[in-house]
Protein backbone atom coordinates (compact mmCIF):
# COMPACT_ATOMS: atom_id res chain seq x y z
CA UNK A 1 0.00 0.00 0.00
CA UNK A 2 1.32 3.43 -0.88
CA UNK A 3 2.12 6.06 1.71
CA UNK A 4 -0.81 8.25 0.72
CA UNK A 5 -2.21 9.91 3.86
CA UNK A 6 -5.67 10.41 2.38
CA UNK A 7 -8.10 7.63 3.20
CA UNK A 8 -9.51 6.13 0.01
CA UNK A 9 -12.45 3.74 -0.12
CA UNK A 10 -12.00 2.18 -3.56
CA UNK A 11 -8.95 1.80 -5.81
CA UNK A 12 -9.29 0.52 -9.36
CA UNK A 13 -6.03 -0.89 -10.74
CA UNK A 14 -5.51 -1.69 -14.41
CA UNK A 15 -2.49 -2.98 -16.32
CA UNK A 16 -1.89 -1.19 -19.62
CA UNK A 17 0.13 -2.59 -22.50
CA UNK A 18 -0.27 -0.93 -25.91
CA UNK A 19 -3.86 0.21 -25.33
CA UNK A 20 -3.64 3.82 -26.56
CA UNK A 21 -7.06 3.64 -28.24
CA UNK A 22 -8.87 2.15 -25.25
CA UNK A 23 -7.50 4.38 -22.49
CA UNK A 24 -9.69 7.51 -23.03
CA UNK A 25 -12.94 5.54 -22.98
CA UNK A 26 -11.74 3.45 -20.04
CA UNK A 27 -10.91 6.52 -17.93
CA UNK A 28 -14.12 8.33 -18.85
CA UNK A 29 -16.33 5.34 -18.02
CA UNK A 30 -14.49 4.60 -14.78
CA UNK A 31 -14.87 8.21 -13.67
CA UNK A 32 -18.60 8.16 -14.47
CA UNK A 33 -19.18 4.93 -12.54
CA UNK A 34 -16.97 5.64 -9.53
CA UNK A 35 -18.14 9.21 -9.04
CA UNK A 36 -21.69 7.91 -8.44
CA UNK A 37 -20.70 5.50 -5.66
CA UNK A 38 -20.58 8.11 -2.92
CA UNK A 39 -17.13 6.86 -1.97
CA UNK A 40 -13.63 8.26 -2.29
CA UNK A 41 -11.76 6.58 -5.12
CA UNK A 42 -8.67 6.50 -7.27
CA UNK A 43 -7.79 4.98 -10.64
CA UNK A 44 -4.32 3.44 -10.84
CA UNK A 45 -3.02 2.77 -14.36
CA UNK A 46 0.23 0.82 -14.75
CA UNK A 47 2.06 1.16 -18.07
CA UNK A 48 3.73 -2.22 -18.53
CA UNK A 49 6.40 -1.04 -20.95
CA UNK A 50 4.06 -0.07 -23.79
CA UNK A 51 5.68 0.62 -27.15
CA UNK A 52 2.86 2.78 -28.52
CA UNK A 53 1.55 6.15 -27.28
CA UNK A 54 -0.19 4.68 -24.23
CA UNK A 55 1.87 6.67 -21.70
CA UNK A 56 1.24 10.05 -23.33
CA UNK A 57 -2.49 9.24 -23.61
CA UNK A 58 -2.53 8.27 -19.94
CA UNK A 59 -0.88 11.58 -19.01
CA UNK A 60 -3.56 13.49 -20.93
CA UNK A 61 -6.29 11.60 -19.11
CA UNK A 62 -4.67 12.50 -15.80
CA UNK A 63 -5.14 16.17 -16.67
CA UNK A 64 -8.87 15.54 -17.24
CA UNK A 65 -9.51 13.34 -14.20
CA UNK A 66 -7.57 14.24 -11.02
CA UNK A 67 -8.33 10.88 -9.40
CA UNK A 68 -5.93 9.09 -11.75
CA UNK A 69 -2.53 7.83 -10.59
CA UNK A 70 -0.01 6.70 -13.20
CA UNK A 71 2.83 4.22 -12.87
CA UNK A 72 5.37 3.62 -15.63
CA UNK A 73 7.57 0.51 -15.74
CA UNK A 74 11.12 0.66 -17.09
CA UNK A 75 10.29 -2.24 -19.41
CA UNK A 76 7.64 -4.87 -19.99
CA UNK A 77 7.41 -7.10 -16.89
CA UNK A 78 4.12 -8.85 -17.67
CA UNK A 79 0.53 -8.67 -16.47
CA UNK A 80 1.21 -10.23 -13.07
CA UNK A 81 3.89 -7.65 -12.25
CA UNK A 82 1.70 -4.79 -13.49
CA UNK A 83 -1.25 -5.99 -11.44
CA UNK A 84 0.98 -6.43 -8.39
CA UNK A 85 2.27 -2.86 -8.79
CA UNK A 86 -1.27 -1.52 -9.16
CA UNK A 87 -2.29 -3.23 -5.95
CA UNK A 88 0.83 -2.25 -4.00
CA UNK A 89 0.82 1.40 -5.12
CA UNK A 90 -2.90 1.91 -4.50
CA UNK A 91 -4.37 3.13 -1.23
CA UNK A 92 -7.98 1.97 -1.19
CA UNK A 93 -9.40 -0.28 1.51
CA UNK A 94 -10.97 -2.14 -1.42
CA UNK A 95 -9.01 -2.87 -4.61
CA UNK A 96 -10.73 -3.63 -7.91
CA UNK A 97 -8.60 -5.01 -10.75
CA UNK A 98 -9.60 -5.00 -14.41
CA UNK A 99 -8.17 -5.08 -17.94
CA UNK A 100 -7.60 -1.89 -19.90
CA UNK A 101 -8.85 -3.27 -23.23
CA UNK A 102 -12.54 -2.43 -22.52
CA UNK A 103 -13.58 -6.09 -22.50
CA UNK A 104 -14.30 -5.74 -18.78
CA UNK A 105 -17.20 -3.39 -18.07
CA UNK A 106 -16.68 -0.73 -15.36
CA UNK A 107 -20.45 -0.68 -14.80
CA UNK A 108 -20.06 -4.06 -13.02
CA UNK A 109 -17.93 -2.53 -10.27
CA UNK A 110 -20.91 -1.48 -8.05
CA UNK A 111 -22.21 -5.07 -8.13
CA UNK A 112 -18.78 -6.36 -7.08
CA UNK A 113 -18.69 -3.92 -4.17
CA UNK A 114 -22.22 -4.81 -3.08
CA UNK A 115 -21.28 -8.50 -3.01
CA UNK A 116 -18.16 -7.64 -1.06
CA UNK A 117 -20.34 -5.88 1.54
CA UNK A 118 -22.15 -9.18 2.16
CA UNK A 119 -19.10 -10.40 4.05
CA UNK A 120 -16.83 -11.71 1.30
CA UNK A 121 -13.15 -10.87 0.96
CA UNK A 122 -12.78 -11.63 -2.75
CA UNK A 123 -15.45 -11.27 -5.44
CA UNK A 124 -14.39 -12.68 -8.80
CA UNK A 125 -16.02 -11.83 -12.10
CA UNK A 126 -17.49 -14.63 -14.22
CA UNK A 127 -17.63 -13.92 -17.95
CA UNK A 128 -20.72 -16.06 -18.40
CA UNK A 129 -21.39 -14.79 -21.92
CA UNK A 130 -17.83 -14.48 -23.20
CA UNK A 131 -17.13 -12.82 -26.56
CA UNK A 132 -13.88 -14.52 -27.54
CA UNK A 133 -12.77 -17.12 -30.07
CA UNK A 134 -13.32 -20.68 -28.93
CA UNK A 135 -10.12 -22.48 -29.91
CA UNK A 136 -7.44 -20.12 -28.65
CA UNK A 137 -9.32 -18.36 -25.83
CA UNK A 138 -12.41 -20.17 -24.52
CA UNK A 139 -11.15 -23.76 -24.72
CA UNK A 140 -7.83 -23.16 -22.90
CA UNK A 141 -9.72 -21.14 -20.29
CA UNK A 142 -12.24 -23.95 -19.70
CA UNK A 143 -9.45 -26.49 -19.25
CA UNK A 144 -7.49 -24.17 -16.97
CA UNK A 145 -10.52 -23.41 -14.79
CA UNK A 146 -11.15 -27.12 -14.26
CA UNK A 147 -7.52 -27.80 -13.41
CA UNK A 148 -7.18 -24.83 -11.06
CA UNK A 149 -10.44 -25.57 -9.27
CA UNK A 150 -9.59 -29.25 -8.89
CA UNK A 151 -6.07 -28.74 -7.56
CA UNK A 152 -6.70 -25.72 -5.33
CA UNK A 153 -10.16 -26.67 -4.05
CA UNK A 154 -11.54 -23.20 -4.87
CA UNK A 155 -14.23 -23.80 -7.49
CA UNK A 156 -14.73 -20.84 -9.82
CA UNK A 157 -16.14 -20.72 -13.34
CA UNK A 158 -13.66 -18.13 -14.57
CA UNK A 159 -10.24 -17.71 -13.00
CA UNK A 160 -9.02 -15.77 -16.03
CA UNK A 161 -11.37 -12.82 -15.62
CA UNK A 162 -9.33 -9.81 -14.48
CA UNK A 163 -12.37 -8.01 -13.07
CA UNK A 164 -12.20 -8.81 -9.36
CA UNK A 165 -12.67 -6.98 -6.05
CA UNK A 166 -10.48 -7.56 -2.99
CA UNK A 167 -10.37 -6.35 0.57
CA UNK A 168 -7.04 -4.69 1.28
CA UNK A 169 -6.30 -6.73 4.40
CA UNK A 170 -6.53 -9.95 2.36
CA UNK A 171 -4.90 -9.00 -0.94
CA UNK A 172 -1.96 -7.42 0.89
CA UNK A 173 -1.04 -10.90 2.16
CA UNK A 174 -0.86 -12.37 -1.35
CA UNK A 175 2.51 -12.20 -3.11
CA UNK A 176 2.52 -12.58 -6.89
CA UNK A 177 5.17 -14.11 -9.14
CA UNK A 178 5.31 -15.55 -12.66
CA UNK A 179 1.80 -15.67 -14.17
CA UNK A 180 0.05 -16.06 -10.83
CA UNK A 181 -2.39 -13.15 -11.06
CA UNK A 182 -5.12 -15.56 -12.22
CA UNK A 183 -4.62 -17.65 -9.06
CA UNK A 184 -5.26 -14.78 -6.63
CA UNK A 185 -8.65 -16.16 -5.44
CA UNK A 186 -7.01 -19.47 -4.51
CA UNK A 187 -4.08 -17.72 -2.82
CA UNK A 188 -6.48 -15.40 -0.98
CA UNK A 189 -8.48 -18.40 0.20
CA UNK A 190 -5.23 -19.92 1.50
CA UNK A 191 -4.63 -16.90 3.76
CA UNK A 192 -8.19 -17.15 5.11
CA UNK A 193 -10.20 -15.03 2.66
CA UNK A 194 -13.79 -15.85 1.77
CA UNK A 195 -14.15 -16.11 -2.01
CA UNK A 196 -17.21 -15.93 -4.27
CA UNK A 197 -18.03 -14.94 -7.86
CA UNK A 198 -20.78 -13.16 -9.76
CA UNK A 199 -21.59 -12.98 -13.50
CA UNK A 200 -20.18 -9.89 -15.21
CA UNK A 201 -20.49 -8.38 -18.66
CA UNK A 202 -17.87 -9.21 -21.25
CA UNK A 203 -17.43 -7.17 -24.43
CA UNK A 204 -15.74 -8.09 -27.67
CA UNK A 205 -12.42 -6.32 -28.17
CA UNK A 206 -12.95 -2.93 -29.84
CA UNK A 207 -9.36 -1.87 -30.47
CA UNK A 208 -6.08 -3.59 -31.23
CA UNK A 209 -5.55 -7.31 -30.82
CA UNK A 210 -5.27 -9.69 -27.92
CA UNK A 211 -1.83 -10.19 -26.36
CA UNK A 212 -2.73 -13.64 -25.09
CA UNK A 213 -3.46 -16.96 -26.73
CA UNK A 214 -3.21 -20.71 -26.40
CA UNK A 215 0.59 -20.49 -26.03
CA UNK A 216 0.11 -19.32 -22.42
CA UNK A 217 -1.46 -22.66 -21.46
CA UNK A 218 1.90 -24.30 -20.73
CA UNK A 219 2.95 -21.41 -18.49
CA UNK A 220 -0.38 -21.57 -16.68
CA UNK A 221 0.06 -25.30 -16.03
CA UNK A 222 3.59 -24.79 -14.67
CA UNK A 223 2.45 -21.94 -12.42
CA UNK A 224 -0.48 -24.09 -11.30
CA UNK A 225 2.00 -26.73 -10.08
CA UNK A 226 3.80 -24.00 -8.16
CA UNK A 227 0.54 -22.76 -6.63
CA UNK A 228 -0.46 -26.29 -5.63
CA UNK A 229 2.89 -26.74 -3.91
CA UNK A 230 2.61 -23.33 -2.20
CA UNK A 231 -0.92 -24.01 -0.97
CA UNK A 232 -0.13 -27.48 0.33
CA UNK A 233 3.55 -27.66 1.25
CA UNK A 234 4.97 -24.12 1.22
CA UNK A 235 5.80 -24.21 4.93
CA UNK A 236 6.61 -27.93 5.07
CA UNK A 237 8.34 -29.06 1.83
CA UNK A 238 9.93 -32.01 3.64
CA UNK A 239 6.44 -33.54 3.67
CA UNK A 240 6.34 -33.91 -0.11
CA UNK A 241 10.02 -34.62 -0.88
CA UNK A 242 10.43 -36.74 2.22
CA UNK A 243 7.44 -38.92 1.28
CA UNK A 244 8.89 -39.61 -2.15
CA UNK A 245 12.22 -40.50 -0.57
CA UNK A 246 10.55 -42.83 1.95
CA UNK A 247 8.59 -44.59 -0.83
CA UNK A 248 11.80 -45.23 -2.77
CA UNK A 249 13.47 -46.40 0.43
CA UNK A 250 10.67 -48.88 1.17
CA UNK A 251 10.79 -50.23 -2.40
CA UNK A 252 14.57 -50.61 -2.16
CA UNK A 253 14.26 -52.40 1.19
CA UNK A 254 11.78 -55.00 -0.08
CA UNK A 255 13.83 -55.51 -3.22
CA UNK A 256 16.94 -56.06 -1.08
CA UNK A 257 15.10 -58.55 1.14
CA UNK A 258 13.91 -60.46 -1.94
CA UNK A 259 17.44 -60.63 -3.35
CA UNK A 260 18.89 -61.79 0.00
CA UNK A 261 16.25 -64.49 0.46
CA UNK A 262 16.84 -65.82 -3.03
CA UNK A 263 20.61 -65.70 -2.51
CA UNK A 264 20.31 -67.74 0.71
CA UNK A 265 18.02 -70.31 -0.88
CA UNK A 266 20.33 -70.62 -3.86
CA UNK A 267 23.32 -71.06 -1.55
CA UNK A 268 21.65 -74.05 0.13
CA UNK A 269 20.56 -75.48 -3.20
CA UNK A 270 16.91 -75.00 -2.43
CA UNK A 271 16.32 -73.26 -5.77
CA UNK A 272 18.24 -72.96 -9.00
CA UNK A 273 16.15 -70.19 -10.52
CA UNK A 274 13.25 -67.99 -9.45
CA UNK A 275 9.63 -68.98 -9.96
CA UNK A 276 9.32 -67.28 -13.36
CA UNK A 277 11.98 -69.55 -14.81
CA UNK A 278 14.64 -66.92 -15.54
CA UNK A 279 18.10 -66.38 -14.12
CA UNK A 280 18.56 -65.67 -10.42
CA UNK A 281 17.94 -62.10 -9.28
CA UNK A 282 21.44 -61.94 -7.84
CA UNK A 283 22.84 -62.70 -11.30
CA UNK A 284 20.93 -59.78 -12.80
CA UNK A 285 21.18 -55.98 -12.16
CA UNK A 286 18.94 -56.10 -9.08
CA UNK A 287 21.92 -56.05 -6.71
CA UNK A 288 23.00 -52.79 -8.41
CA UNK A 289 19.51 -51.27 -8.72
CA UNK A 290 18.74 -51.80 -5.03
CA UNK A 291 21.52 -49.64 -3.54
CA UNK A 292 21.11 -47.19 -6.41
CA UNK A 293 17.43 -46.75 -5.60
CA UNK A 294 18.23 -46.27 -1.93
CA UNK A 295 21.24 -43.98 -2.27
CA UNK A 296 20.34 -42.27 -5.55
CA UNK A 297 16.63 -41.69 -5.00
CA UNK A 298 15.58 -42.17 -1.40
CA UNK A 299 18.37 -40.21 0.30
CA UNK A 300 18.47 -37.57 -2.45
CA UNK A 301 14.76 -36.75 -2.10
CA UNK A 302 15.06 -36.55 1.67
CA UNK A 303 18.07 -34.25 1.40
CA UNK A 304 16.21 -32.21 -1.24
CA UNK A 305 13.34 -31.83 1.22
CA UNK A 306 15.69 -30.62 3.94
CA UNK A 307 17.29 -28.11 1.56
CA UNK A 308 13.81 -26.93 0.56
CA UNK A 309 13.03 -26.42 4.24
CA UNK A 310 16.08 -24.15 4.53
CA UNK A 311 15.13 -22.29 1.34
CA UNK A 312 11.57 -21.84 2.62
CA UNK A 313 12.79 -20.30 5.86
CA UNK A 314 15.15 -18.04 3.94
CA UNK A 315 12.26 -16.96 1.72
CA UNK A 316 9.95 -16.15 4.60
CA UNK A 317 12.61 -14.34 6.61
CA UNK A 318 14.27 -12.41 3.77
CA UNK A 319 13.39 -8.94 2.49
CA UNK A 320 10.37 -8.66 0.26
CA UNK A 321 11.77 -7.81 -3.18
CA UNK A 322 9.42 -6.60 -5.91
CA UNK A 323 9.14 -8.32 -9.29
CA UNK A 324 9.09 -5.05 -11.22
CA UNK A 325 11.00 -1.79 -11.55
CA UNK A 326 9.16 1.55 -11.58
CA UNK A 327 10.53 4.38 -13.70
CA UNK A 328 7.98 7.07 -12.87
CA UNK A 329 4.93 7.67 -10.66
CA UNK A 330 2.44 10.49 -11.23
CA UNK A 331 0.00 10.86 -8.33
Amino acid sequence: MSQNEEKIDVSVASAVYNEEESIPELCRTLHEVLSKLGKTYEIVLVDDGSTDASWSVMCKQRELYPHIKLIKFRRNFGQTAAMSAGINESSGSVVVTMDADLQNDPHDIPALLEKLDEGYDVVSGWRKDRHDTFINRKLPSMIANRLIGGLTGVKLHDYGCSLKAYRRDVISQVHLYGEMHRFIPALAHWVGGIVTEIPVTHHARKYGKSKYGISRTIRVVLDLLTVKFLLTYSTRPIQVFGKIGIYFGIAAFFMLVLVLIEAMLAAFGAISSPWWGQALLIKRPFWIVTPLMFMGFSLQFIVLGLLAELATRTYHESQNKKIYSIKEVLS
